[in-house]
């Protein structure tokens, strides 16, 4: 814990968590706001839930091989800062478009808003990764950890406290001014030009269509060059599974099996359980990754998942799915630190933005296919307790290809790192 806290000495880390905190309740407490706010007014239609989820995955598609040149050729701090300044005057039209009422133009409307934000993941990662030392990023992915449990454990509570109490409008008012703070701190920060601009200065007109597919395919090169980095971005394309599974599923085995008379409700008790075992999770999974190799926590906890995964689909009543879903997220934060921490020691700082430019679209890819087969499927082709199932067999053959492979990229990946730094020390003066 003390490590964690010892990184808010730099004042530079400091505003870009708290600016990555309220950008992150901009997009939390809105769309949580809004999903509740369809399933009340289509309530016979699960269908238009499962869009709106979409709208939040499906813009990666369209976006994918921008973002990470973006990121690298262009003052990444600007990127942030527009971001968060853009998403926050596009959440204003969104309350024009409700009040309309048209859906096709709600939807829209969430559709560009989402695209926006992809941008801000990769900038401010690499700004992160500029800010802090090698040994502070497993600290800082325990923070970042930390604070998604707090959302987890308050998010969904937040905006169906926010839709009850100030409307579908007033929620999304919420995100305006989020986004809007997170955007002014943002612009605040001092930051060195080799952490803004790694590759340099370039105009907007230097970045035309083949300029950024060869800086994209650039990215792939590199990630292809580096099997250990290969390795794990194989395993994203699971995460985007279960991502894409459980953003929705939480609420369907809720409003259809358990609790159909007040899903509302229990979702928030739900939230708070699951919540607080990411949050304890948190704790345990930054004191595992400072004594454990990163690769065996990640692969204990890969196979962890996917059995209370499948375990969960057993639940007959609310209480036995609270008490198990709490169990299955003590397991997350493993996963979420133990990468967190890793990537940024293993990805050059020039190449971050195009990593992530790659490692963004395959999750969500990976996600949206899996909400579309949950749009068209669900209730008519399969259960609830087989879409957990499917997530849980998925986990495990990550966790099978993760055991034959990580161990070994590992030791090499050590013995490089070991030869890198014999030749950077100094010859003993004769």
């Amino acid at each position: 814990m003390k490590k964690m806290m010892e990184v808010f000495k730099n004042a530079s880390f400091t505003k870009l968590f708290i600016a990555n905190v309220t950008s992150q309740m901009g997009s939390i407490i809105g769309l949580t706001a809004f999903m509740f706010y369809i399933l009340d007014r289509f309530s016979q239609q699960p269908m238009y839930a499962t869009i709106t989820q979409l709208m939040f995955s499906l813009p990666t598609l369209a976006v994918f091989f921008l973002v990470g040149v973006i990121a690298d050729r262009v003052d990444r701090q600007k990127v942030a800062y527009h971001c968060d300044l853009i998403a926050s005057l596009l959440s204003l039209c969104l309350i024009g478009a409700i009040a309309i009422g048209w859906m096709p133009l709600i939807f829209f409307t969430l559709f560009i808003r989402s695209g926006v934000q992809k941008f801000f993941f990769p900038a401010e990662q690499g700004i992160l990764q500029g800010i802090l030392k090698k040994d502070e990023f497993t600290a800082a992915a325990g923070l970042n950890q930390f604070i998604a449990s707090l959302f987890s454990l308050f998010g969904n509570a937040l905006g169906i406290f926010a839709y009850w109490t100030l409307g579908i409008y007033g929620a999304i008012a919420i995100d305006v001014i989020t986004f809007m703070i997170s955007a002014l701190l943002i612009r605040k920060m001092k930051l060195e030009e080799k952490v803004r601009l790694p590759n340099g200065n370039h105009s907007i007109k230097e970045l035309n269509i083949r300029f950024i597919w060869k800086d994209f395919f650039m990215g792939f090169t590199y990630i292809w060059n580096n099997k250990l980095l290969l390795s794990l971005i194989y395993g994203f394309i699971s995460f985007g599974v279960i991502n894409g599974g459980f953003s929705v599923t939480q609420v369907f085995i809720l409003k259809y099996k358990l609790a159909p008379n007040n899903y509302e409700q229990m979702s928030i008790y739900l939230g708070i359980v699951f919540g607080a075992g990411i949050l304890i999770g948190s704790f345990v999974a930054t004191h595992l990754a400072q004594n454990i190799k990163l690769f065996k926590l990640i692969i204990f906890a890969i196979f962890y998942i996917a059995i209370m995964t499948i375990i969960v689909s057993y639940a007959t009543n609310i209480i036995a799915f609270m008490g198990l879903f709490f169990l299955l997220a003590l397991g997350l934060p493993m996963i979420n630190i133990s990468i967190g921490g890793w990537m940024p020691a293993i990805v050059d700082p020039k190449m971050m933005g195009r990593v992530q430019g790659w490692i963004t679209p395959l999750m969500m890819l990976s996600q949206s296919i899996t909400l579309g087969i949950i749009t068209l499927g669900y209730p008519a082709w399969f259960t609830i307790e087989g879409i957990y199932w499917s997530i849980g067999i998925v986990f495990i053959l990550v966790g099978i290809f993760y055991s034959l492979v990580l161990p070994k990229l590992s030791r090499e990946y050590d013995k490089e790192e070991i030869r890198a730094e014999e030749k950077v020390q100094p010859t003993p003066a004769s």
